[in-house]
Formats: structure tokens, sequence, C-alpha cells
């Protein structure tokens, strides 16, 4: 069981984190430190493997209790969830051995591929003491290397999405509608408009209203190129 320390000043919030920690096997929350000194003395007390560490938090901020747990030379791993979006935050986290950054606010599921994530690099470490090339690579091109596959919601299954997915890739012009859609793929329209529903969801389409000279308005859909991997880790 991982053992996780919660370091974050807003009570709210460290429940959330809380429960989505409590959400993923394999995790434990150990204790919820609401300042970076409550935190340093858990990290000396009880050594957790993993904090959640936010950075704006009364005192020192949260990269001074990272460095200042570097010094004490403890091999604890940090996931920093904070609002910080300066590079220079994020250079100075990576800089200190944070292994994800997620900013604030952000969804369940970008939180658990960073738990899962990190599960799969703990699980190597208590594996052995000695390692190959392979596992070294593993290790420092995971998030490359590997899409963490996730669960549909209820009704969706993966083969026709993939169907559905195939056509939209495989459509010329700028935009679509649902009966583009069903016409290429061969599923129906009510399931195509479901999916599309789905795909808008996750952020990999967006929608727009388009007004024709004649008959009712029409809903059509094109690909917002920057998020189109997130579809793959649904299919494959």
């Amino acid at each position: 069981m991982i053992q996780v320390l919660i370091a974050e000043d807003d009570p709210m919030v460290a429940q959330i984190n809380q429960q989505y920690v409590e959400a993923i096997p394999g995790f434990h929350v150990q204790a919820i430190a609401n300042a970076p000194e409550a935190a340093l003395q858990e990290v000396q007390a009880n050594r957790p493997d993993l904090i959640l560490l936010d950075i704006y938090m009364p005192g020192m901020t949260g990269l001074e209790l990272l460095k200042n747990i570097r010094l004490l030379n403890k091999s604890i791993d940090v996931i920093v969830i904070s609002a910080a979006n300066d590079m220079a935050s994020v250079r100075k986290a990576l800089q200190y051995g944070a292994v994800d950054y997620l900013m604030k606010p952000f969804q369940f599921d970008r939180f658990q591929q960073a738990l899962l994530s990190y599960q799969r690099r703990y699980e190597m470490y208590v594996r052995s003491n000695e390692v190959n090339q392979g596992e070294i690579d593993e290790l420092f091109f995971s998030k490359e290397k590997k899409a963490i596959r996730k669960v549909l919601p209820k009704g969706l299954t993966k083969e026709t999405l993939k169907l559905v997915w195939l056509s939209v890739e495989k459509w010329t012009e700028d935009d679509f509608s649902a009966d583009d859609i069903s016409f290429h793929s061969g599923v129906s329209r009510v399931s195509v408009r479901k999916y599309l529903s789905f795909l808008q969801e996750i952020g990999v389409l967006e929608e727009r209203i388009s007004y024709g000279s004649v008959g009712r308005p029409q809903t059509r859909c094109r690909i917002l190129k920057q998020k189109r991997d997130q579809v793959r880790s649904y299919i494959e």
C-alpha cells in the first residue's frame, strides 16, 4: 500500500484530494497537513511514500518545503497539485524532483493518471535492487510509451468508439455532423450522437451550430487536434 501525505491548507481541497486518492486501489492517505511545518513533521515522523503538495501555503511555500525535504535526504516522491501556472514554479518543482505537476482545477481522470503512473514507478522501485536498460527506459519514458486505459461510460463500447473515431479521423472537411459519421461508419445516427457527445465531454471535439439557408439549424463538430491523443487510452 502506497502511503500518501496530503500537504494542502484548504480543508475542502484536502478532503477532495483524499477522496480521489482513496478511490484508487493501492493508495492510502496516511495524513493531511494544513501547513508546511506540519508536513515536515509528518515526513520526519512517518516518512510517507508520496506527497501531494500544494505550492501556495502559509509560511514557507510548497517549493521551499520540497527543498527542505530533499535536504533531509528522504526518499519521498512528490506530485505537485497547485494553482501556480508560472514556468518558474514548474521548473523549480522538476529541479527538486517532482514526478508530476497538476494544475488546479483538474479533472479526476488526470489525477488518476498521475497516481497510476506513479504506482507503476513505485512497483519497480520495490521489485528488485538491480535494473536493466529496458526498466530504466520505462521509468523515464513511461508517459510517452504507455497510455493508461480508461473505462468508457456505461452504454458505450470500445469497438463502436473505434468505428466512430476512425470515421471522424478520416473525415476530410473541417467539420462534420452525426449524419456524416453515421453514413461512413455504418453506426446508427442515434448511437453516433452518443459517441460524439462523449468525445466532446473529454475535450476531443467541439460543437457548433450551422445555420443553413433552409431547414433547421444543424449541429456540427470538429476535432481539437491538440487533444486527439486522449481517445487512445479508451480504445487501445
